[in-house]
């Protein structure tokens, strides 16, 4: 119920990008343009200030972006609320969750969370774990899945399980050889790793860094944004990377990689973010209960 107009201001307010927002809103940037126009018609004042190549709200747009996060905050709960009346759990849920977790672990669980309540409508997006926390800090996604710790002060976050990171090397590489790896003896070969903020890097990161090897020591010869990519070149035997346990479970029954466990072990937790409100939907609770219960069988099984 909410005038669309304040929706697209919310978002370019927190983005302060216009393109930003709208990949966020899933709009054109010329859309989102236009629906700031016509907010700032209506009000006759300038909510953004605009130069070189920035922008930053005014002091009217300020007041503007307090009273819409209320106002969105209350017609999100009052939609939910007479929804719930009926007693039928339903309607769009959209699902954040990073990369490693979207592409092995998420679709059998959407799926079956879809089976058992018909009525409600998934929709998932794929981005590495700092991309997901911040779209749920801005209320575009009902929650989301990570796997790095949360940096956000206004989200709730609820460790879900344990994952191990694992090292992958080809079939008959350098590395192959060896039944544990030390950070140290990384450190002397070619690295697969994935970019700046993703949860993966950034625990692997902190791994070496606690080892005394600094993480821009190493040799890093291609930085991947997916899991599938990353096994993809270390097929090639051109260097190694690490990635989840439960990531490789093809690739190690096939033969075509080898998983080596690292010396010490390197496990990370699996976590959930959601807005830290009073309010939350019946659908949002049950979501996160069934796949909290989902994930921990999952790795459980693949542990």
């Amino acid at each position: 119920m909410a005038d669309r107009r304040l929706q697209v201001f919310h978002a370019v307010a927190k983005q302060l990008s216009f393109t930003k927002a709208a990949e966020v809103l899933f709009m054109t940037q010329p859309a989102v343009t236009f629906q700031i126009k016509q907010l700032e018609e209506h009000f006759n004042t300038r909510l953004f200030d605009r130069g070189h190549g920035k922008i930053s709200l005014t002091p009217a747009g300020d007041t503007v972006l307090e009273y819409a996060e209320r106002i969105l905050g209350l017609s999100s709960e009052l939609d939910v609320r007479l929804a719930e009346m009926t007693g039928q759990i339903g309607g769009p849920l959209l699902v954040g969750a990073s990369t490693t977790i979207a592409e092995f672990m998420l679709p059998r669980i959407l799926g079956e969370f879809k089976s058992q309540y018909p009525n409600v409508k998934p929709r998932l997006i794929v981005a590495n774990s700092e991309s997901i926390e911040t779209r749920v800090a801005e209320h575009t996604l009902d929650i989301g899945l990570i796997e790095a710790p949360s940096h956000q002060g206004n989200l709730q976050c609820e460790v879900c399980c344990e994952d191990e990171l694992l090292v992958i090397c080809a079939p008959g590489t350098a590395l192959a050889k060896n039944k544990e790896l030390t950070p140290q003896l990384l450190a002397t070969h070619p690295f697969i790793s994935r970019e700046q903020g993703s949860g993966t890097r950034e625990v692997t990161d902190t791994y070496f860094r606690d080892a005394g090897v600094p993480p821009e020591s190493l040799n890093v010869v291609i930085e991947l944004g997916s899991p599938e990519a990353i096994k993809g070149v270390v097929e090639t035997g051109i260097g190694f990377a690490i990635v989840s346990r439960a990531s490789v479970a093809k690739e190690k029954r096939l033969g075509d990689l080898l998983a080596i466990p690292l010396k010490p072990r390197l496990n990370r937790t699996l976590s959930m973010v959601y807005p830290k409100e009073k309010f939350r939907s019946r659908l949002v609770n049950t979501f996160v209960e069934f796949a909290n219960t989902r994930l921990k069988e999952f790795v459980a099984k693949h542990g």
